[in-house]
């Protein structure tokens, strides 16, 4: 029995079981929810998710602080401060935490997500879908930069990002307050030359400084690699950006559970199109444990967006038709590829949007030829390569192109 199969009668033999023990609500209610899902519906009652373990740092009483200040600012903000460790639900990276929040909020087309960092507990990270009209990314990371903010704890560093997120001034904040760190020192103490009266306080000033700009150095590149990255939202996909394949398939593992356990809770009355779930449920897992490399793995992604929004009745976009690895799209846009007549109707993220817009090459998932050539994964031929006739999405669906091929193959 091939593994799809298998897989989509463990999932019926459990929606079956449920429904004989319990009431289609009851079902629901009894599973338990991922992660993600938690998450998200927390926040369907409020912007401010604080795990138990920040519970100290952040109590309820400034929960409920943030919680007005986001409400009086009147933009889309929500805050989840949740511990972050590798081999967790989120493999340990906040771009994947907000990924997998922002698309268990289909309804939210328009979102900024404040999270904590996964270096540093007490640091912050911004996201903003579709783009980052709010310069979201440079506001969060100077809160952590100002003077003010230098001893203060996590509840006010996060009230402070909120504030800068509201001031729509993230990138002057951000360069105000970080223009100092790469400066040189103002010059040498007197007495702080070798040979001094005091040189034997050289080591004791020395090594700590060393440390603290090591630090600071290494929290403005990784400050400065998040602004300058292309704004995903989801999915999901700030970590398999990182072209690591390894992770990219702990995180397509993590894409096709979370599927799963979502099929399991679903109302199966409430639910129309549940099989069609299910259906691209066992298609991501077939391709999971086939794939080949990085094209198949952001195929898992694919699949596995078109079974949550299956699930969620709502379509939506799909993955950005250049690169499925910047997450869902923002448009749908004309594009030409280059030595062809017609155009073809392409969902794309909004970077890759400002390129075609400014004639820039957008940046392109990219597969091997059968010459050897690495090229863009759409000029494969469309019966060598299901992504290329599919387009991730953009040119028809995957769990179809996926049907076709495996009909073919037969």
């Amino acid at each position: 029995m091939s593994t799809d199969v298998k897989r989509v009668i463990t999932v019926l033999a459990a929606l079956l079981l449920a429904a004989l023990t319990t009431t289609p609500s009851r079902a629901a209610d009894g599973a338990t929810p991922s992660a993600g899902q938690r998450i998200a519906e927390a926040l369907r009652t409020s912007p401010v998710y604080v795990d138990e373990a920040y519970a100290d740092a952040v109590p309820p009483s400034r929960q409920r602080q943030l919680a007005d200040r986001i409400r009086r600012t009147g933009l889309p903000i929500k805050v989840v401060l949740t511990p972050l460790t590798k081999g967790d639900a989120f493999d340990g990276d906040s771009g994947v935490l907000a990924g997998i929040v922002r698309d268990r909020l289909p309804d939210q087309r328009e979102l900024i997500l404040i999270t904590t960092d996964e270096d540093f507990p007490d640091s912050l990270n911004g996201h903003e879908w579709p783009a980052d009209t709010h310069q979201t990314r440079d506001a969060v990371a100077a809160a952590g930069f100002l003077e003010e903010t230098r001893d203060a704890g996590l509840a006010d560093v996060t009230a402070k990002a909120v504030e800068l997120v509201a001031e729509g001034k993230g990138t002057q904040r951000y360069e105000a307050a970080t223009k100092d760190l790469d400066a040189p020192s103002a010059g040498k103490a007197e007495s702080g030359e070798p040979g001094g009266s005091r040189w034997w306080l050289w080591p004791l000033v020395a090594v700590p400084a060393l440390a603290l700009t090591a630090l600071a150095t290494r929290a403005l590149v990784r400050s400065r690699s998040r602004r300058t990255a292309p704004a995903v939202p989801h999915l999901v996909f700030a970590t398999a950006r990182a072209a690591d394949e390894a992770q990219l398939r702990r995180r397509a593992e993590t894409e096709v559970l979370a599927l799963g356990e979502a099929t399991q809770a679903a109302d199966v009355s409430a639910t129309p199109a549940l099989q069609h779930a299910l259906d691209a449920y066992a298609a991501a897992g077939t391709v999971l444990d086939e794939a080949r490399g990085v094209p198949d793995l952001a195929g898992v992604l694919a699949l596995a967006q078109e079974g949550r929004d299956a699930l969620a009745g709502s379509p939506g976009l799909p993955l950005c038709f250049f690169n499925p690895l910047h997450g869902r799209a923002a448009h749908r846009t004309g594009w030409r590829p280059l030595g062809r007549r017609e155009r073809l109707d392409v969902a794309v993220c909004q970077d890759c949007a400002d390129a075609l817009r400014d004639r820039r090459a957008p940046e392109v998932l990219t597969d091997r030829a059968e010459d050897g050539r690495t090229v863009p994964y759409f000029e494969l031929p469309a019966g060598r390569s299901v992504w290329s006739a599919t387009g991730y999405g953009s040119l028809t669906s995957p769990l179809d192109g996926f049907n076709s091929r495996r009909a073919h193959a037969r």
